[in-house]
């Protein structure tokens, strides 16, 4: 068995003042940190001398403990290595000195214990498909191409040359050359008018979400929600007490109109309009207009969720609705969790000039603000053009994957599976047949090392059943495989 280091152990307890003596008190303590599981099989003690010094005793109570200890069987003695709990205690010394009052683990209570209503909110259904990291694994990019060497020599640069200002307090608002940096790109790739003041870094999308919800709404408020929508959003409003309006989408994007009509008076509208999660479509340049114009009119906001809009291969990336909106009425959301990889944790929103305030109070408020190293980091790989080079690569990658994506459908599940907005994105989206239960080919999917998504999860209205597949990081055979056990499934 592997010996472990003692690392941080439970406080040992002795009491001088009372008449046991204290070798028997210590061989005690170990008896039952042992026998409860405190102290695990392997585990090094301290040395008689590090622990008498800890403890401000002498040294010959814990030589007896310890003496005591290994001849009954607690402890044994290794070469090099020095004292260590024995690699397996008896069963006739597990019951032995335990008292009624020190069970081997903590007490449950009686029945549920109250927790608030926002945390019931929170609870998500169990979701046994992402349990693998199988074939179309929805947000998984491929990590396989990442430049590792080019972002090790970056990271390691920044770690050799940390000083005591990249250890302390960072800016809420985020790292200062960052923003300036994300700035300049939004500007020429996504047509995002703004500056480095209106940037606010957080740890991804879904912060983001969660500052506009806690800024904007006031409890019971109305919110337009795409119907399918990303159930993300839908647990970041939902949690701060906003009413969600579920509003269709169809091939142009959100109904506007049917919004309107629904609840002409919501406080904002949540939209993914270059790349609508999770059915693809992009909304059309008609219904972009109408929805600045039911903002600019009913004093509302309109939250653009950016998420992966780099990578369309129907032509260049659209520009964003925030560039077209002459009102100041959209709060911009990006990261770079879908570009990069997911456990980077470096995400942004730009949002409207008066509003900077507000949100920056927000983004202190929820968890003061984002590591710093990485922010740093992350403005070398944009500064030094590797960002942009990585982007590029990912692209023709993706969109040879979701070719592999197509014919693997076309070949195995024709007629079975109606594709949805394969023109952009890490993911597709299709309806499966009347009466299949979207639900049930995930479990079973998931049981055959595949990891698909069901679509009804995504809706707040009437479900329809469907399926989401990310190929982001899927390989060609990955995908083949995927869609072959995938088409055994219903």
């Amino acid at each position: 068995m592997k010996r472990l280091h003692a690392g941080f152990l439970p406080s040992v307890a002795v009491d001088p003042a009372v008449d046991v003596p204290l070798y028997l008190q210590l061989s005690e303590w170990f008896r039952q940190a042992i026998l409860q599981g405190q102290l695990r099989p392997g585990q090094r003690v301290p040395s008689t001398r590090r622990l008498a010094d800890e403890l401000n005793i002498s040294r010959i109570p814990v030589l007896g403990a310890y003496e005591q200890l290994q001849a009954e069987g607690y402890l044994e003695t290794f070469t090099g290595a020095g004292t260590c709990v024995a690699r397996a205690i008896p069963d006739d010394l597990r019951g032995a000195g335990r008292s009624p009052r020190t069970p081997s683990s903590p007490g449950q209570p009686a029945g549920p214990r109250r927790v608030s209503q926002r945390a019931a909110r929170m609870r998500a259904p169990e979701q046994t498909w992402l349990a693998n990291q199988g074939a179309f694994r929805v947000g998984r990019p491929a990590l396989e191409q990442f430049p590792f060497a080019v972002w090790s020599k970056l990271v390691s640069r920044h770690a050799r040359h940390m000083n005591a200002d990249a250890m302390i307090y960072g800016d809420p608002a985020g790292y200062s050359p960052l923003r300036e940096a994300i700035a300049d790109y939004l500007g020429a790739v996504r047509g995002v008018r703004c500056d480095a003041t209106q940037v606010l870094i957080t740890t991804g999308s879904q912060q983001g979400l969660q500052i506009c919800a806690h800024v904007l709404f006031d409890h019971g408020e109305r919110v337009w929600m795409e119907d399918p929508g990303y159930p993300g959003a839908h647990q970041a409003f939902h949690t701060a007490g906003a009413q969600l309006v579920p509003v269709p989408v169809d091939e142009d994007g959100l109904d506007v109109a049917q919004g309107a009509r629904l609840a002409p008076d919501a406080r904002a509208a949540y939209v993914s309009p270059s790349h609508q999660f999770p059915l693809g479509t992009t909304m059309s340049a008609a219904r972009r207009m109408q929805l600045i114009d039911w903002a600019a009119r009913n004093d509302a906001w309109i939250v653009e969720d950016d998420y992966d809009s780099e990578y369309r291969f129907g032509g260049r990336p659209l520009a964003s609705l925030q560039g077209t909106d002459a009102h100041a009425r959209v709060i911009y959301l990006g990261t770079f969790s879908k570009v990069m990889f997911p456990a980077l944790r470096v995400g942004y929103m730009v949002v409207p000039r008066d509003l900077v305030r507000d949100f920056h109070a927000g983004r202190d408020a929820m968890d003061t603000f984002t590591s710093l190293l990485y922010q740093r980091v992350m403005t070398d790989f944009i500064r030094e053009g590797h960002f942009a080079r990585h982007i590029r690569g990912m692209r023709a990658l993706y969109q040879a994957r979701r070719s592999a994506v197509l014919d693997a459908l076309a070949e195995h599940l024709a007629g079975r599976f109606e594709v949805m907005g394969a023109d952009a994105g890490m993911q597709l989206a299709g309806w499966l047949p009347e009466g299949v239960d979207d639900v049930a080919v995930s479990r079973m999917a998931a049981t055959r090392g595949v990891s698909v998504r069901p679509l009804s999860l995504c809706y707040l209205g009437r479900p329809r059943s469907g399926l989401i597949l990310g190929y982001g990081g899927a390989s060609p055979e990955e995908i083949r495989e995927g869609v072959r056990e995938l088409s055994h499934c219903y």
